[in-house]
């Protein structure tokens, strides 16, 4: 849609570029629009020239400073003036040719029916009829989004159709939806229908009694206001976002983009619908998949590739295939499948959840799969798909499949039938040394809760991000006000965040506010107690927490302090200092609290300062044990 409205406007801007000079307009598509715009600068017309840019260039301006002042309109009149107080004809300038006054007449056209044009006729109407078609439904389905709301494709053609019928008893031009008067209206802010009622009501005033002053209006202001108006509606800046986001949806809009200008609007609407079925298609072979496995202490199936504390399953290979499985891709199915059994592996699961149908190739592929596999003794599952699928199961033969228990309701029923009960034991994880003499998992220790699954390897990017923006909106606050305080607490509470990321979000915000207590030390003591106050409610959950959870909090937190050392040694030892503060406080006012808190982040001050002794004892500034 983007790629076609966008071609429509530059066909047409390329259109009217002649008039802005003097010349006259062109017809065709962009090839014979810029052999003409060519052809047409040999009757040049500097002036003319000069006041169609300049019209542009106000408009343009306007419409960025000003956007509510309709700039459009005072340009035109602006015009009428100039030609009523200068001779424009005499320097080049074209004005409109005046218009008679009063209605078109009417007149019925079957007086001029000829059967014998009924094979051009019907060839000439379809081939207008997909025209109309295609720019007024993309068109308005474009404004439809942009303003949001709900557009009936029924009456809108409806409403064409009956114009059309109209529009032959007068003999005028086909009615269609128009991307250079949407334009225009866009750019004035009108939503409403009234808008067209008096339009209509406007222009038949105009007919009726200001007809002759159509003369007076300058062609290349006119031309401008247009120009500028299907400017302002091309989507250059959606062309932009998709190349950066999805190269796949670039190419589709490129395509239509180009078609539409190289080869016409059918052609262009054509190219874009034969792209945009195969990228559907494409998606459709090659869907998101890949294997799942388990996070110690939650329930669940996670994505291997998205949460790196989720470990895979000991014996089994459970695999979750994002889309419906037909003859196109039951093959990729099955040679991941392949890739990820090894050795080790007792059972092969396909999680089928977000499968809705299959086909018969497909059937026979399962089958196989479910054979082949039986023959290595590797029991074969299917789950978590709705029961259509097993209805096809059926019809294609495959039903063997359901009798012999290889079709389950849940991943965890097939997991116990292949003698795999809770909990799960995990493949351990690959460690290697790490630059501080400790251990890092290749899947990482470090915990990865919602964020990373949300945003994936854009998660450490957005953490920074939004610790700097609840800073950047704080830290003009002198007072420390109750608005502040609550922008501090929000920022703890990103959708639906869990522990984990709670606890590393207000570690980085803490972090990145004792550079301003250390600037403010009348507002230190305000800070640690909102950080402290917020911790508390995070930290009330810490009792009733799995040890071996704990234990990878702890880890984490360690990784963290570390850095934080490795950085600014400074603010680690001030940091450090609240954290003593807050644990004396604790096990006065919550023993069990600060019992668990003690266990977690009081290993971890104890951790960190053997560290420090062992490895930059000469970096402690002076008066620091």
């Amino acid at each position: 849609m983007g790629g076609f409205v966008s071609g429509i406007c530059c066909t047409i801007i390329l259109m009217q570029i002649p008039k802005l000079f003097g010349g006259t307009a062109g017809i065709g598509e962009a090839p014979e629009l810029i052999k003409h715009v060519i052809e047409q600068c040999g009757s040049f017309e500097p002036l003319s020239f000069a006041a169609g840019a300049l019209s542009v260039a106000v408009i343009l301006l306007f419409r960025k400073i000003a956007p509510r002042i309709p700039m459009s309109v005072v340009v035109m009149a602006g015009g009428v003036v100039l030609s009523c107080c200068l001779p424009l004809t005499d320097y080049g300038i074209k004005l409109l040719p005046e218009t008679e006054a009063g209605l078109p007449p009417i007149s019925l056209p079957f007086s001029q029916f000829d059967p014998d044009m009924i094979s051009e006729l019907l060839f000439d109407s379809l081939s207008i009829a997909a025209v109309i078609l295609a720019e007024s439904l993309l068109a308005s389905s474009s404004n439809a989004v942009k303003d949001g709301y709900r557009l009936d494709t029924n009456r809108e053609l409806l409403s064409y159709s009956l114009a059309n019928f109209a529009a032959s008893l007068t003999g005028c031009c086909p009615v269609n939806g128009s991307v250079s008067r949407t334009g225009i209206v866009r750019q004035f802010g009108a939503g409403s229908q009234w808008l067209s009622f008096f339009a209509a009501a406007a222009m038949m005033l105009v007919l009726l009694f200001a007809a002759p002053l159509t003369g007076l209006l300058p062609v290349p202001v006119l031309t401008a206001i247009v120009i500028s108006a299907l400017w302002g509606a091309c989507e250059f800046s959606l062309a932009k976002k998709l190349f950066s986001t999805s190269r796949h949806e670039f190419f589709i809009f490129m395509g239509a983009f180009f078609g539409v200008l190289i080869f016409g609007t059918v052609y262009g609407v054509m190219i874009g619908i034969v792209l945009s079925f195969f990228a559907v298609i494409v998606r459709a072979v090659a869907p998101p998949r890949g294997t799942v496995g388990v996070i110690q202490g939650r329930e669940g199936f996670y994505p291997l590739d998205r949460n790196k504390q989720a470990r895979p399953v000991q014996g089994a290979v459970i695999y979750r295939f994002g889309g419906n499985i037909f003859f196109a891709n039951a093959g990729i199915l099955s040679s991941d499948i392949e890739k990820a059994v090894d050795e080790s592996t007792k059972c092969v699961i396909i999680n089928a959840s977000a499968v809705s149908s299959i086909d018969m190739a497909a059937s026979e592929e399962l089958l196989r799969l479910y054979k082949h596999y039986r023959e290595r003794n590797i029991l074969f599952y299917i789950t978590e798909h709705i029961g259509a699928v097993n209805d096809s199961l059926r019809k294609f033969g495959a039903d063997e499949l359901i009798k012999n228990g290889a079709v389950r309701m849940t991943t965890a029923l097939a997991l116990r039938d292949a003698g795999i009960p809770k909990p799960y034991a995990v493949v351990p994880p690959i460690c290697t040394e790490n630059e501080q003499g400790g251990t890092d998992e290749s899947g990482d220790m470090g915990l990865q809760a919602e964020l990373e699954w949300a945003l994936g390897s854009d998660a450490e990017e957005f953490k920074k991000k939004l610790t700097e923006e609840v800073y950047q909106n704080i830290k003009n606050d002198k007072e420390l006000t109750p608005a502040t305080v609550e922008k501090i607490e929000s920022l703890t509470r990103w959708g639906k965040l869990n522990f984990y990321d709670e606890d590393e979000l207000l570690d980085r915000l803490e972090t990145r506010l004792l550079d301003r207590a250390a600037r403010h030390p009348e507002q230190g003591e305000r800070i640690e107690r909102v950080l402290e106050e917020r911790r508390r409610i995070i930290e009330a959950r810490m009792p009733d927490m799995d040890p071996e959870v704990l234990e990878r909090i702890r880890e984490n937190r360690l990784k963290r302090a570390r850095e934080l050392y490795k950085n600014d040694p400074e603010k680690y030892l001030r940091q450090r200092d609240m954290r003593l503060e807050h644990i004396k406080k604790l096990s006065m006012d919550d023993p069990a609290l600060a019992e668990a808190y003690g266990r977690v982040y009081g290993d971890v001050l104890a951790m960190t300062e053997e560290m420090l002794r062992g490895t930059a004892e000469d970096a402690v500034p002076e008066g620091r044990s």
